[in-house]
């Protein structure tokens, strides 16, 4: 074991003159300026806008849908003619959205980018592809989708979009 060499006062007398004259530098109050970030204000403002549209999702509304037969809705005031258009496959999807493997809150941040990203870009089809598993994301969907109120209407897809595993929705672009 090795010891530490003490500090003499001969030592100390050295380092005095070594440093006389100098003054103490006082701390500035100035914040260094924050670096940039990599994001374009663009993709900023676009993962806000997710955000806000994640934020209609809430786990404890449960609104008022049919558990008989294939999952559909429809807000009120939209023509259940639309519901039955897209149970026919009349309506395509320009966009779809996998969800298979995701926790529910990953799951619920995609949503609200999905459906942000076709309200931006005027899409009014999405398929949106919960999987079957467990249940989870099958049973939370439908949930979410009902409480956002640019979702004019879903029904579970037909086989050529997913079937039981995807719903078509359909999206209000009108006023955009």
């Amino acid at each position: 074991m090795s010891k530490k060499p003490s500090i003499t006062e001969e030592d100390f007398a050295l380092f005095r003159d070594a440093v006389k004259g100098a003054k103490k530098l006082e701390q500035d109050t100035i914040n260094p300026p924050q670096r940039q970030t990599s994001k374009p204000r663009k993709q900023q403002r676009f993962e806000q806008q997710s955000r806000d549209h994640a934020f209609y999702f809430s786990d404890e509304f449960e609104p008022l849908l049919s558990e008989s037969g294939p999952m559909q809705y429809a807000r009120q005031g939209v023509s259940k003619y639309e519901v039955k258009r897209l149970r026919r496959g009349v309506y395509v999807p320009d966009i779809y959205l996998d969800l298979h493997g995701m926790t529910q809150m990953e799951a619920k941040r995609e949503l609200g980018a999905m459906l942000a990203a076709c309200v931006k870009d005027g899409v009014q089809c999405a398929s949106v592809m919960h999987g079957i598993g467990k249940g989870i994301l099958k049973e939370k969907i439908p949930l979410w989708l009902a409480q956002h109120p640019d979702v004019l209407a879903f029904h579970q897809a037909p086989l050529e979009f997913g079937g039981n595993g995807a719903l078509l929705v359909l999206i209000d672009v009108s006023d955009r």
